[in-house]
């Protein structure tokens, strides 16, 4: 009997990974922001429209200041994914930011979003430099993942999401090479 784990790829997102990408991101939303985010916003959310968005406006386009990637596991597809870039809090000392990342809900706890974020923080170091941020919902239980990677609160917003007030945290990392080498080793890298 063959025990050893499925391989995961973390790659660049194709323009044909849309699809996954949306399902992946309505059903995330979903799970995750359920009793955060009004009931109404999210099941308003659907696959179909934010397929559109995802290769319309980010996947399709040579995009300078956004990357995105894909993990891929074989047997399964596609599990997760995340997305990068500039920093767009010009108020904070932080050059890039990580935009989104999220894993369908039975990946959880294997690693996968860990390798995931790394291979971001890699992109981001060697586009943009060490310091790194994230923007988080206060009330999003994914926080104590930042927190495990390193990452310090160093910041808080209030907003409005669907109507709704909510207040996000800033987790940043004024140097992410330590991450991305532990990362590297994780792979075998």
């Amino acid at each position: 009997m063959n025990t050893r784990p499925s391989p995961l790829i973390i790659r660049q997102a194709r323009k044909e990974d849309a699809n996954a990408i949306a399902r992946i991101h309505v059903e995330s939303w979903r799970s995750t922001y359920a009793g955060l985010l009004p009931d109404k916003l999210l099941l308003r959310m659907n696959v179909a429209e934010h397929e559109t968005r995802w290769w319309r406006h980010v996947l399709a386009r040579d995009r300078r200041n956004q990357f995105v990637y894909v993990a891929d596991l074989e047997g399964e597809g596609i599990v997760g994914f995340g997305s990068g870039g500039a920093s767009r809090e010009m108020g904070l000392p932080y050059q890039s930011e990580i935009y989104t990342l999220y894993l369908a809900d039975e990946f959880h706890g294997r690693g996968i979003g860990r390798r995931l974020f790394t291979a971001l923080g890699e992109r981001s170091l060697r586009e943009r430099g060490p310091s790194v941020i994230v923007w988080v919902l206060a009330g999003n239980p994914s926080r104590f993942f930042y927190e495990s990677l390193g990452g310090k609160a160093v910041a808080r917003r209030p907003t409005t999401l669907g109507g709704a007030p909510i207040e996000e945290i800033a987790y940043g990392w004024e140097d992410v090479r330590a991450l991305v080498e532990l990362g590297r080793s994780d792979r075998g890298g």
